[in-house]
Formats: C-alpha cells, structure tokens, sequence
C-alpha cells in the first residue's frame, strides 16, 4: 500500500522570511496521517526549511527526539549548553538527541547566503535516549546510484548511531537509474524526494513529494531525472500488552 503526501499538500509556514515545508509534523500530538501511526511507528516528524542568513531553526515540541539533519545547502550553526557549539556544513549528516530540559539553538551560520535542511524526527526508544551528537559527511561518491545507509542502530558502514531502530539512507540518482529496497515482514518505509522525479510503479514524485509504503516484499524506483532522495526504514508496529510479545 502507498500512502502519498504531495509537495502542495504539505504545511508551509512562513515566518520573518523562513519558509519551512511540513512533510509528516504533529498538532497536539496527532498528524494528519494518525491514522496511519501503527504503520509508520518511531517517524514523528519530516521537515524542509529554507533559511535566510542569521535565521534559526524552528525548536521542536516533543519531550524527547531523535532527529537527523541534512544540510543539503549552506551551513548549519548549533549552540547548546552540554556539548558546546558545532558547524554543520553541506553534505554533511547530523544526529542529536532532543531531551526536555536541555536548550540547543540552531541557525544559519551565514551572515549571506541561505541554507537549505531537512529534518527527519524519530521516536525515543522505550528505555528514553541519552544525550548525543553526531556529525559525519557522505560525499556524493558514496550515495551515487546506491541507497547510501547515513545513520542505523548499529553504526554500520560508518553511519551515524541511532538509539530508535530506524534506518536512514540517501541516494543520488542520475536519470535512468534503477534502485530497489526490500521491505522486512511488517516493516515499513518512508520516501521523500528531495529534487528530482522518480517513477515508483505507476506512481510519480516530484521534488517535495513523499509517500510512505507498507504491506509491500520491496520497492522499486527509477529516475526519470538527475534525483536525489531520503529514505527512512521502519520496523513493525510493537505488539499490543495483549500479545505475548514486547509491551509497547
């Protein structure tokens, strides 16, 4: 099944000249997509912004996050208390902890140009998460033609480490390209075309679409143009306290 969240269909706030488009983002703490919270269990939240010098990061309303940066233009500037202040740069991957209690500020560290992120949020593994920040870089080299593995529990491949149990990939795609991602049983996954278009079986996306799939053994895409896409694997819903399984 392909859920789709279209480029028009997502929130666009606009503040003091910051345009941040709103993919998958909680009001009270339910998205438009609750419904569907089951299958896309440990994603709170997707995000774009387009940053005008100086400008910073809208703060997030959760307790406790995950959040993986992306800085595809630009250069991010972060300030916090218990870990000093940090310079994100295009390219690069970031991985911090959002912990109630602890402040960070996030910025443009241009004083002229715009930067240009994405944020992909995820939910705080049962036992809370410990404080944490990452920074790496994966050069277009590493995630051209291939579904490139920037952060995952264990670290592999000289990812960033996760405490949830999603995995995040990116992948440059020249036109024509073909890639393939197979789905574990009861696992699902969350696409976002950062620019581009990419075919994905009768289903077109464009730069600013996303579309989540589950019940699905894989999925497939091919670039009808110079791409570049974020993909965020899931792992299955968690057993109710009913089950003989895992409590939630």
């Amino acid at each position: 099944m392909i859920t789709l969240r279209r480029s028009a269909e997502r929130e666009h706030v606009q503040r003091r000249q910051r345009d941040v488009w709103l993919t998958l983002y909680p009001k009270n703490g339910v998205d438009a997509l609750a419904e569907l919270a089951g299958e896309f269990e440990g994603l709170i939240a997707m995000s774009e912004g387009s940053l005008p010098p100086g400008a910073g990061v809208p703060l997030l309303p959760f307790r406790e996050a995950e959040v993986i940066t992306y800085v595809f233009e630009g250069a991010l500037a972060r300030g916090g208390a218990t870990d000093g202040s940090s310079v994100t740069y295009a390219g690069e991957f970031q991985r911090r902890t959002a912990v109630r209690g602890i402040r960070h500020r996030e910025a443009n560290a241009s004083r002229s140009d715009w930067a240009r992120i994405f944020q992909i949020s995820l939910s705080s593994p049962p036992g809370g998460l410990r404080l944490g920040l990452e920074t790496k870089r994966f050069s277009i080299a590493q995630r051209r033609g291939v579904l490139c593995v920037v952060a995952s529990p264990n670290g592999r491949e000289g990812s960033l480490h996760l405490q949830s149990s999603a995995h995040v990939y990116s992948a440059i795609l020249d036109s024509g390209r073909h890639l393939a991602y197979e789905l574990a049983p009861r696992s699902s996954v969350w696409l976002h075309i950062v620019t581009g278009e990419v075919q994905m079986g009768d289903v077109v996306l464009t730069t600013g679409d996303g579309a989540g799939i589950t019940a699905e053994h894989a999925v497939s895409l091919i670039a009808r143009d110079d791409s570049e896409i974020l993909l965020v694997g899931l792992a299955g819903p968690r057993p109710s306290s009913s089950s003989t399984g895992f409590a939630p």
